[in-house]
Formats: C-alpha cells, sequence, structure tokens
C-alpha cells in the first residue's frame, strides 16, 4: 500500500493517540499480585509495532518511488528473504552515481523482480553475499563490494553486510536496504545512518 503525505500523518496521529491511551490505561492499572498486565502490555507492543510498520513503509516510499517503479518489488524481496532467513543487501542508487565506490559486481542488466532479487540471494550462490545494484528499474550488477564503515551504532559492532550499507550510505544518498542472515532484520542505510524497518 502507498501512502501519501496526509494518510500518514493521520494514520499516524491515530496511532499515537491509541498508545496514549494503552499508556493512560496501564497507569492507572493497580499493579500486584492479582492484576496481570501482559495482555495490556501486548497491545501496546502491538500498537507500536504497527505505528513502525506505517512508518518504515512510507519512509521507504518516499526515499525510493521517484528513482524506482519497483518499490512494491523491493520491499516484498527483502520481506521474502527475512522471512526464510536468507540474507540481502540491495543498493537502490538515487541522484548520485555509486559505481566508483563499489567493485567486481558481476553485470546483470535485468528488469527488476521480486522473483529475481529472491535468486541472487539464494544462499549458496554465486552473487548472495555481496550487494545488488538497481539503478532505475534495471538490476545493473549483483556481488558488489561495498566500502565498509569503522562505526559503531548504539554500541554495538555490526556485521559485514550493515557495515557495508553505512559505509556506502556516507559516501553517496543512495538507499541500501539490508537483509540479516542471523535474526531476519530488514533495515535500511541512509545518509550515513541506520534505520529497523522490521525488527
Amino acid at each position: 500500500m502507498q501512502y501519501g503525505l496526509e494518510d500518514y500523518q493521520s494514520t499516524l496521529e491515530q496511532y499515537i493517540k491509541d498508545i496514549e491511551a494503552q499508556l493512560s490505561q496501564l497507569s492507572n492499572i493497580n499493579i500486584g499480585v492479582d492484576c496481570c498486565i501482559l495482555t495490556e502490555f501486548e497491545q501496546l507492543q502491538q500498537i507500536v509495532s504497527d505505528a513502525h510498520n506505517l512508518t518504515a513503509i512510507y519512509y521507504l516510499q518516499h526515499y525510493l518511488s521517484p528513482f524506482t517503479n519497483h518499490f512494491s518489488s523491493i520491499s516484498l524481496a527483502g520481506q521474502t528473504l527475512s522471512n526464510k532467513g536468507h540474507g540481502g543487501l540491495i543498493i537502490i542508487e538515487r541522484e548520485v552515481d555509486v559505481t566508483p565506490f563499489i567493485h567486481n559486481g558481476i553485470q546483470i542488466d535485468a528488469r527488476v523482480s521480486q522473483a529475481l532479487i529472491e535468486t541472487i540471494f539464494y544462499p549458496g550462490g554465486p552473487v548472495h553475499d555481496g550487494g545488488t545494484l538497481i539503478r532505475g528499474d534495471i538490476i545493473i550488477s549483483a556481488g558488489n563490494i561495498l566500502p565498509l564503515t569503522n562505526r559503531e551504532v548504539n554500541g554495538r559492532v555490526l556485521g559485514t553486510r550493515h557495515r557495508a550499507a553505512l559505509g556506502l550510505s556516507e559516501l553517496t544518498d543512495a538507499v541500501i536496504l539490508v537483509v540479516s542472515e542471523e535474526s531476519g532484520r530488514i533495515s535500511f542505510a541512509y545518509k550515513g545512518e541506520l534505520f529497523v524497518v522490521r525488527p
């Protein structure tokens, strides 16, 4: 689903009201052994999760849709990779040419499709560990080596895919989608920052 700014704002405002109402309900409960509040926390967690998902979709769409018509295919491929426990590193080029910063990729030159992205990142394949470059509606290359950042994020050392995504995002305006093979977490790097799409 695609969200315009007004749709996003009104839906997010409703989520915030629901979060405030849930927090208010929690603060009015007399906590004790006879009162279990796990259900209330579960409901709050679900509302926050839904608001987070909405926001992630909105920003990814906002950053990508001017540069590719295949935002949905890329997003769905990321979700499928996450569900299957397959890692992924997808570079969506924007205004700055990323080719001076990436190396050793294998030319693909094919239309973007969900199935092709999933095939590229199938474990054990020849290019599944590297980054896949998308320019407009074309998958240009796969198996690319990206520059690595040396930064930590929130005090934790990042894996290679996340370091590569951040490294390239520090040098260009590309959006780099990362799917963790270990946790299934989906993140994207943009302008030197790493944002979680799906915990």
